[in-house]
């Protein structure tokens, strides 16, 4: 009985199809074509779960329309087939996309084993996919967490631009989590098997920058020692990620326009043009908009960079992921630390949510670090926090003194003393906006239906002064 997994066999070689189809043809659905033209035909048409691809055809070469095909959006899985087998042409194919290579002639066994060995990748691939759009929708993409409505709506707009290859654009406070966000993009990506290579354009001079992107010849200049690669090149078949774009200079904002166009790079002292195959995502803490109306960055390279733009919101506009955040920083940090039972009391809690937070998540992490080193107790109380970060918010919990706010710690399951800590902080954020259940959510940086949800899945009633 056949499967319902389908493989396509190009090869030029009639002989060599039918010795493929005799040894699967009892498994799965076997199509044949016999060139890379015949093959686009097919494909406008089907949808096989895996190729195998003879590399050397006439009219096309099999690595030519390996590339093709890896550029595409949802292209099946391929091993490459050949008589002409060789160290140096296995490395090319796998180095193009290739999940495996096969060289003539071959057992049927062996081929039987490759495919079934491809075809298994090819199922954990589509599970971890499924799980990670099922975390997307339960507020985690990849090492970011967030269930507020700002959150969600990003990591589910995220996950839909990774794998599409065009250029993004995240805007974003510092300590927001560009990085992250951009590794992840990368990571769910068609080009996630290649490198990720950042570059932090804010940290270097201008003439270190061109260096570091295009990279130089032997002699260039004065202490070019030895040749050198430019992040293009060491991110080729993968994706560069721009940080702080926004502080390239204009002369390097041309340069990079360029190669953006042609999709080549010259190192510096050097006269060959060397092609590029390269996802650009790219970082700014500063609105760029605003940045062109002032001159200071190119409105054609803006268009270039931002295919899709995504913005990260600032901590305070989303404080209802605090908790989350701290228990997820708790586990972490403990477990560095060696204190795996951490946790913050909920007075602490009253304290953490009361922040501004003006260098977001990264902050607040600093601060839970801080205070772990600084305290004893598996258990963080409010002294344990310095004002050095918490500012004015170390002085009482915004929704009232410590008297006000109960303490939970005696509440032993670390859950329940986190939904206590929920019912009494929201119902003291109801009372401060009269009971307005619109104002109360963009106080508590939360959206509307998301803090009527929170109301329900709480039990808490709303009356209205």
């Amino acid at each position: 009985m056949k499967q319902s997994k389908m493989i396509f066999v190009v090869d030029d070689d009639k002989t060599a199809r039918y010795g493929v189809r005799r040894a699967l043809e009892e498994r799965y659905q076997i199509l044949e074509a016999d060139s890379a033209a015949a093959a686009r035909r097919v494909l406008a048409a089907e949808t096989p779960d895996l190729l195998l691809l003879d590399i050397e055809m006439p009219e096309e070469s099999g690595l030519d329309f390996l590339r093709e095909l890896k550029a595409k959006e949802g292209s099946p899985a391929v091993i490459m087939i050949t008589a002409y087998g060789s160290e140096k042409i296995a490395v090319e194919a796998m180095k193009s996309g290739a999940y495996d290579y096969l060289p003539k002639p071959f057992e049927v066994d062996e081929l039987r084993l490759v495919v079934e060995k491809a075809l298994d990748h090819l199922k954990l691939a589509e599970e971890n996919l499924e799980l990670k759009r099922r975390l997307v929708s339960e507020g985690q993409f990849g090492a970011m967490i967030g269930s507020s409505a700002p959150m969600r709506r990003l990591f589910e707009l995220a996950d839909r631009v990774a794998p599409a290859d065009v250029t993004v654009l995240i805007e974003g406070e510092s300590g927001t989590g560009k990085e992250l966000l951009a590794r992840e993009i990368h990571q769910r990506s068609n080009r996630g098997r290649k490198a990720f290579v950042a570059l932090n354009c804010a940290a270097l001079p201008e003439h270190l920058i061109e260096s570091e992107l295009f990279g130089y010849e032997k002699g260039a200049f004065t202490g070019a020692a030895a040749l050198k690669r430019g992040k293009f090149e060491l991110a080729h078949g993968g994706t560069l990620f721009l940080d702080e774009v926004g502080d390239m200079s204009l002369a390097t904002q041309a340069k990079l326009l360029r190669v953006l166009e042609a999709r080549k790079v010259e190192r510096l002292g050097g006269t060959t043009s060397i092609d590029v195959d390269v996802r650009i995502l790219s970082a700014t803490n500063k609105d760029l908009a605003t940045e062109i109306t002032r001159q200071t960055f190119r409105e054609d390279l803006y268009y270039r960079l931002r295919v899709v733009l995504l913005k990260l919101p600032p901590l305070r506009e989303h404080k209802g992921d605090i908790p989350l955040l701290v228990e997820e920083f708790c586990r972490m940090l403990g477990a560095k630390h060696g204190r795996p039972a951490l946790k913050a009391s909920c007075d602490a809690m009253g304290l953490l949510m009361a922040s501004d937070w003006r260098g977001n998540v990264r902050e607040l992490k600093n601060a839970l670090e801080s205070a772990i080193v600084m305290s004893s107790d598996d258990v963080l109380a409010p002294q344990d926090f310095s004002t050095d970060f918490l500012g004015s918010a170390g002085v009482a919990p915004a929704i009232g003194t410590t008297e006000q706010l109960p303490s939970f710690v005696e509440a032993g399951d670390y859950r329940a003393a986190k939904r206590q800590f929920e019912i009494s902080y929201i119902k003291a954020k109801l009372r401060e906006h009269g009971g307005n259940i619109t104002r109360t959510a963009a106080a508590i940086g939360l959206h509307r239906q998301s803090l009527q949800e929170k109301l329900r899945e709480l039990g808490i009633s709303v009356e209205r002064e």
